[in-house]
């Protein structure tokens, strides 16, 4: 079945299946308190422009959002998120099951704006009742989306202000991030990011790693104990080095940035050859996830032959739904998705 349902179908970058085999019989420290973690979080450091981040490697999307949120509010707490936010739509309420409400406010092809997070917190704080309610205790944002689009600098300065004046941090679900970063569209480095962010995470699962993701505090605020906040949420592995070691290959020679690049690339053929066929899209993603409307009756024809993503009913007759290229994505995959085209 051809692979496009999402960006993490495959296994691992081959340097990086080559490392683990070359460092599988050296015997490491457990719980990521070794050589190899440290060295990979200093060239973490070095890319984000930032040399007082903390950094904690993680080993999936869903777990990283669900600690970080968790150990950063109070229980008295709630996380603000756009209605289509990962955590709000794909994460089968892991974020409420930790005693977190997740805040919905509307959003924008998956974007928050500043002046509705404002409208939120304003109305919240104007309430004689507040008490009595959940408070707004962090602002969280996906970058990219969930519909694959990207923040501007200028939007994410706004936000990152209003975040500022209410004194809640801003988490930045960066599961794809690479995919934005590549992105010709994207104005946001990963130094700008650490500038605007209070703590957001580098994917590695979706962006060529066997699994892992690096979360980055940037205003020495990593929650106190985080370890043991990782541990009591089950996230702790106690084979960390093999964490490090991805994140060490990916920020080694700029792999992490040119196989996102290699899967905009693949994108933008995709689209344009699905275009040049007739098909209707959706929105306008600049990244890897592109998202198309199709008929019912093609997606018979594609089922058990294309994998796919579902997104959203469009009408009685169409559907939404997505096909995601990735790091290992070959042009000769996309020619032969576009034979049923």
């Amino acid at each position: 079945m051809m692979p496009f349902a999402s960006d993490y179908m495959e296994g691992a970058h081959e340097k990086i299946l080559s490392k683990l085999q070359e460092m599988n019989h050296i015997p490491q420290i457990g719980y990521g308190a070794d050589e190899i973690c440290e060295a990979a979080k200093e060239k973490i450091r070095k890319a984000c422009g930032c040399p007082e981040a903390e950094i904690f490697f993680t080993v999936g999307g869903t777990q990283t959002n669900t600690i970080v949120i968790d150990s950063m509010l109070q229980n008295y707490e709630g996380v603000i998120s756009a209605a289509t936010g990962h955590i709000n739509c794909h994460e089968s309420g892991a974020i409420e099951f930790t005693g977190h409400k997740v805040i919905t406010v509307p959003g924008y092809e998956g974007k928050l704006r500043g002046e509705d997070i404002e409208k939120t917190l304003e109305t919240f704080w104007s309430d004689g009742t507040f008490e009595h309610m959940v408070f707004p205790g962090m602002v969280y944002i996906s970058f990219p989306t969930e519909y694959g689009t990207i923040y501007s600098e200028e939007e994410l300065k706004e936000i990152s202000a209003v975040c500022g004046k209410y004194n809640i941090p801003l988490f930045a679900d960066g599961a794809r991030l690479g995919y934005a970063l590549a992105s010709d569209r994207c104005d946001i480095t990963l130094e700008k990011l650490a500038e605007y962010c209070d703590v957001f995470y580098i994917g590695g699962t979706k962006v060529g790693a066997l699994f892992g993701e690096a979360v980055v505090f940037t205003k020495r605020n990593m929650p106190k104990h985080f370890l043991t906040h990782v541990k009591q949420h089950g996230g702790l592995l106690a084979k960390g080095w093999l964490l490090g070691l991805q994140f060490d290959v990916l920020f080694t020679d700029n792999l992490y940035m040119e196989i996102a690049e290699h899967a905009i690339l693949m994108a933008k053929y995709m689209r344009a050859e699905l275009e040049k066929r007739g098909c209707r899209i959706f929105l306008d993603s600049p990244t890897n996830q592109q998202f198309l409307i199709l008929e019912n009756r093609k997606l018979k024809e594609l089922d058990g032959k294309v994998a796919y993503s579902v997104w959203e009913k469009f009408d009685d007759t169409h559907t939404v739904v997505r096909f995601a290229t990735s790091w290992a994505t070959r042009r000769e995959d996309i020619d032969a998705l576009l034979t049923y085209f």
